[in-house]
């Protein structure tokens, strides 16, 4: 009698999945298509999708102003999770096969919300049994961004940070690792509601960016603190708030642009003040990573996916439900993810 666990996984020849035909608007651009289920090659394995997030670098890509374009029409979907459920060559690919993997999209192909993916192998890594389906879906973007930008401050032997959006997925990630490893941090948010939440999370130096004193409170953190590195996610006005509050050297790194603005500085932070400022992007990360530590890193924050990078799950919405999702996440993205999932 043959072991049904030790056979190959029936794999149709038509998926689902949701299609951008035009970059500007998701309301208008994104349709459910049924398509081929691809094919991969040499070096690639096929992802029978479990769950994909929708991030605001989806949404971004789908607006046309993100750093990677593709070809259109094309799936989107920068992450997910599923089982690796064919090999096209490589010893990797078949290290992967029958596994339960976090999985990120290709360079120029379709991405993660559908039924089926192509990727390359290293692009999947293994999840540990211990690792939820939701969990798994949103660990390549939020948790690795929140893990590397802490790193900066640890292995900068920096003294203490700054970081805005504290409120936000990776903020909440970074005051998190924060606390874990016990490096000071200035956290700024938006509103009031928002500073008690993180304080309810352990954070301490949190302020509301609205408050009318606000500008006096950073300067007296930043006076008793001294922070010499901050992350922004906002961009516009804060980056030279930034700037200003930091001492003589101080660096601001820009990993996003909720403002939707450009940065404004003051060209005598970087004349007078030797103060600077660099962007961070984790698809720079991980061209210019070598694969190993990448991977070892990405092994080594499963451990804290329950905890200080766990990401909130607000709703799981079947793909053909797709803009319907991605309604509910743009009205309060900071409630909570809205996974996209396939239900076959």
């Amino acid at each position: 009698m043959t072991d049904s666990r030790l056979m190959p996984p029936v794999i149709p020849r038509i998926m689902k999945a949701v299609e951008l035909t035009d970059y500007g608007s998701w309301e208008s651009g994104l349709r459910v298509v049924e398509k081929d289920v691809p094919t991969p090659r040499n070096g690639e394995v096929l992802v029978r999708i479990a769950a994909a997030p929708i991030n605001p670098v989806d949404l971004a890509f789908i607006h046309g102003i993100y750093g990677v374009k593709k070809e259109l029409p094309v799936v989107p979907g920068f992450e997910g999770t599923g089982v690796v459920v064919a090999v096209g060559g490589g010893m990797l690919g078949r290290f992967l096969y029958g596994k339960r993997v976090a999985c990120g999209a290709p360079d120029g192909g379709d991405g993660t919300w559908a039924e089926y993916m192509v990727t390359e192998a290293r692009r999947c890594v293994p999840l540990a049994k211990k690792v939820s389906v939701e969990q798994g879906a949103t660990m390549l973007i939020n948790p690795m961004t929140a893990r590397i930008l802490v790193r900066q401050v640890t292995g900068g032997k920096h003294r203490a940070f700054i970081q805005t959006a504290a409120a936000g997925a990776v903020g909440r990630m970074i005051a998190s690792l924060a606390v874990r490893f016990g490096v000071p941090g200035i956290h700024l948010v938006r509103r009031t509601e928002q500073v008690e939440f993180l304080r309810s999370r352990g954070a301490a130096n949190v302020l509301c960016t609205n408050d009318p004193d606000f500008g006096d409170k950073l300067n007296v953190l930043c006076r008793d603190l001294r922070p010499t590195i901050a992350f922004d996610a906002v961009a516009g006005d804060m980056t030279e708030r930034l700037l200003r509050a930091l001492p003589r050297g101080g660096k601001v790194v820009v990993y996003g642009s909720l403002s939707l603005k450009n940065c404004r500085i003051t060209p005598g932070r970087f004349i007078f003040e030797k103060k600077s400022i660099e962007g961070f992007w984790l698809v720079d990360w991980i061209r210019d990573t070598p694969f190993r530590h990448q991977l070892r890193l990405a092994l080594g924050l499963q451990k804290f996916l329950a905890n200080e990078l766990k990401t909130e799950i607000r709703k799981h919405v079947p793909l053909a439900d797709a803009r319907h999702g991605i309604a509910e996440y743009v009205q309060n993205m900071t409630a909570g993810k809205v996974l996209l999932v396939n239900e076959t």
